[in-house]
């Protein structure tokens, strides 16, 4: 009996706009999606509980500067979730592998909410893997005086009105509310985040680990962060060495649909000082 489970890719509904048909890696029995564009330096992005299965403009943008690869997890886009999958460790242990299996020795990392939390965790069992680490409006860490919301109580329409500051964009990424497929597949990827962060809601070991990182590091902040305080960045720039806060204008929980173009710029400005 393999102590492995073989999982066979799975039908998604795929979005009206930025949809683009992934690249899969067989990574401990599940096809691993992703999607990978461009030359240069291998820069990496983890992405938040939503908005997947799309080459979002931010990727774009990037993409025409470095190799850039948008893996997704396990229960989110078109990637399957094994019953064997269950917490962050698990999440490290697969991009590791699949990091290997894809040629890519020293990475610079980029974390986005959720997948911010799921950078800091591999940056700190990784941290020779990393020639930079970028944070935006990340989770995982505690903050007694201000938790913040709890995402999982609240109802999808006041999730959408606090991940933006700017409506107007917010309703470019808006998804059909008729479209029934496509609720189903947001609710399967809300379980698969429960998965990873219903309990405990943050990592106090977290803290102590990210101090093996030696590589420039990054924390891009919303303006005005409804979902997740604005605390949270100010935490993360404390606690990483060689840490540096950036708080992008006109931006709430989503400064990678706000305002592509800013965050690209910097994440860019933090890849070539590691490099020049």
């Amino acid at each position: 009996m393999s102590f492995i489970d073989v999982v066979d890719k799975v039908e998604v509904p795929k979005p009206a706009r930025f949809y683009t048909a992934p690249a899969f890696e067989q990574v401990f029995g599940i096809p691993v999606a992703y999607r990978r564009q461009g030359k240069g330096e291998a820069v990496v992005l983890m992405h938040g509980a939503g908005f997947t299965r799309m080459w979002l403009p931010l990727y774009g943008m990037l993409s025409e500067a470095v190799d850039f690869i948008a893996p997704e997890a396990p229960g989110f886009g078109e990637t399957p979730i094994p019953k064997w999958f269950r917490n962050f460790d698990d999440l490290t242990l697969l991009y590791d592998q699949l990091f290997n299996q894809l040629g890519l020795e020293q990475i610079h990392l980029i974390g986005f909410s959720m997948g911010g939390w799921a950078a800091a965790e591999f940056a700190s069992f990784y941290p020779r893997r990393l020639k930079s680490l970028a944070l935006i409006t990340p989770v995982g860490l505690r903050l007694p005086d201000n938790p913040g919301v709890d995402i999982f109580q609240l109802a999808a329409p006041e999730l959408m009105d606090r991940l933006f500051k700017d409506k107007h964009v917010m309703q470019e990424f808006m998804i059909d509310p008729e479209d029934f497929d496509e609720g189903i597949h947001l609710y399967s990827e809300f379980a698969a985040a429960a998965r990873l962060m219903w309990a405990p809601r943050y990592n106090l070991a977290l803290e102590r680990r990210l101090q093996r990182l030696t590589c420039p590091t990054l924390v891009l902040g919303g303006e005005d962060d409804r979902l997740v305080p604005n605390e949270m960045s100010d935490r993360y720039a404390t606690v990483l060495p060689n840490a540096r806060l950036i708080r992008v204008a006109g931006t709430g929980h989503e400064p990678c649909l706000e305002r592509p173009r800013e965050v690209a710029d910097a994440l860019l400005g933090l890849i070539k000082e590691t490099t020049s």
